[in-house]
């Protein structure tokens, strides 16, 4: 039987657990960029205080992973997916994805947008993966980003 993933919106008093996530999360990927990625630099305070941050939570209410997403023009744009180091491998990223699409899909879009730093290489495989099609790479804000979407029909 797989575990069980508990989601649930952030609320204020989140904010420190979800940018520490955030900082172990992405960590690994400041010297590869040469910076610190665009996840670490978010304001994490005005995005819960807006209700478009989502926590996987584990049973004593710990934040395993959490999720940055919302309605732009006619998708859903999925801005941050991330891990806590204790809860890699054990499938927070799929659910809190899988949770976004569902939210999507509940809205009535047919499409979640997204893009990764061309640097994280292992996101470029785990979003094929996950059914992300790869539609553009371009450079913004002094990053080299690829574009991934997901048709949910």
């Amino acid at each position: 039987m797989g575990e069980i993933h508990l989601i649930r919106q952030a609320f204020a008093n989140d904010e420190s657990a979800v940018r520490a996530c955030a900082e172990q999360a992405y960590a690994q990927y400041v010297s590869v960029i040469g910076r610190e990625p665009a996840p670490m630099l978010a304001d994490f305070r005005a995005q819960i205080a807006a209700g478009v941050v989502h926590l996987s939570i584990g049973e004593k209410d710990e934040l395993r992973g959490f999720i940055v997403f919302f309605p732009v023009d006619q998708h859903m744009f999925l801005e941050n997916v991330a891990v806590s180091n204790a809860g890699r491998g054990k499938g927070i990223g799929k659910a809190l994805i899988q949770f976004c699409e569902a939210q999507a899909a509940q809205l009535g879009f047919s499409r979640v947008c997204l893009y990764t730093n061309a640097k994280m290489t292992g996101n470029l495989s785990i979003y094929p993966r996950l059914g992300y099609v790869e539609v553009q790479r371009r450079t913004e804000d002094g990053f080299d980003r690829v574009y991934f979407e997901k048709r949910l029909d």
